[in-house]
């Protein structure tokens, strides 16, 4: 009896039948890992700032007219912006696996599929930005354009992670409380004010001293006026977050929403407490970079509480 030999499949077919039909903890971690390595651009592009190093590379997409890389030549300040390059390629990387043990579920878990492949597509985006920025001899406002594609990158990555572990979102698999009707659109007003916040914060930025470089044009705004006028949205963000504790006690709310508002309120507590300081303090390097990380942790936290606010039954 003869039998009728399948032909072999093809490359995609072998490496797509190894690959998770459903959403695992390898896809859980690069979510992750994704959040975490995007908070670190923003630390990172924060250095490159506070240290003087933003013509560190004095050209793009090389380092230098003749090198890809730094040189020795250029001590730290060369060392500092390269390396925030190079962390752009592991955020590449990051996206690209995501996308690749996703592909079993791009169309049940389309969720996921386009957030990964959205943060793939930003990242390019991002380093040309990023090229115009050093171009441009660190002007304040492609500056400040650099830093917030990162913000919107923070946002992207935290619903990726929160869909990944089935909080949100249609495909979600965890239960959440029953929230009172004003939840929702106070945590919706929080993550726009958190926006507002963060947007005005690049103009403050722009006026200040912190230009990445001595010779860096700044935007000629008067800096103690844009700090004030910044500091309305944070103070409507910190009333948002106690408002929303109100409602977690009034109604004895357990889960994930209790947590985001407390982490929310966490965040915007410390985030003002660094912004006073460095405000009275002459605007030490070290509280800027806190204050970038803050911003980061605070755009994070204002979307991961709208976000479940969104996707919990009302009472």
């Amino acid at each position: 009896m003869s039998t009728v030999s399948r032909p072999p499949r093809n490359v995609v077919s072998r490496i797509a039948s190894r690959l998770p039909v459903t959403v695992d903890k390898t896809i859980r971690r690069l979510a992750v890992l994704s959040l975490i390595g995007q908070t670190v651009l923003v630390v990172t592009g924060g250095a490159v700032r506070l240290t003087a190093s933003g013509l560190g590379c004095p050209t793009w997409p090389r380092c230098t007219s003749n090198s890809l890389v730094n040189t020795p030549e250029m001590g730290i300040h060369g060392i500092i912006e390269f390396g925030n390059r190079l962390l752009t390629f592991a955020l590449a990387a990051v996206a690209v696996m995501m996308l690749v043990y996703l592909w079993n579920l791009r169309k049940e878990r389309r969720d996921l599929f386009l957030l990964a492949a959205g943060l793939l597509a930003s990242i390019p985006a991002q380093a040309v930005i990023g090229g115009i920025t050093v171009l441009t001899q660190l002007n304040p406002w492609v500056v400040g354009l650099h830093f917030l594609v990162s913000m919107a990158l923070v946002v992207l990555a935290t619903l990726l992670v929160n869909r990944a572990y089935g909080r949100t979102g249609k495909a979600r698999t965890r239960e959440l409380a029953a929230l009172p009707g004003a939840a929702r659109p106070v945590m919706t007003a929080v993550a726009f004010f958190a926006a507002v916040a963060v947007c005005l914060g690049v103009v403050v930025t722009g006026a200040g001293p912190h230009a990445g470089d001595a010779n860096a044009p700044r935007n000629n705004l008067d800096w103690d006026l844009v700090s004030h006028i910044h500091a309305v949205p944070a103070y409507l963000v910190t009333a948002g977050a106690l408002v929303g504790v109100f409602l977690v006690f009034r109604g004895r709310i357990a889960g994930p929403f209790r947590a985001a508002v407390f982490l929310l309120l966490g965040v915007t507590v410390l985030q003002a407490v660094i912004g006073f300081t460095q405000y009275y303090n002459g605007i030490p390097a070290l509280l800027v970079g806190a204050h970038m990380l803050g911003a980061a942790l605070l755009m994070s936290a204002s979307t991961n509480a709208a976000d479940i606010a969104r996707s919990s039954p009302l009472k």
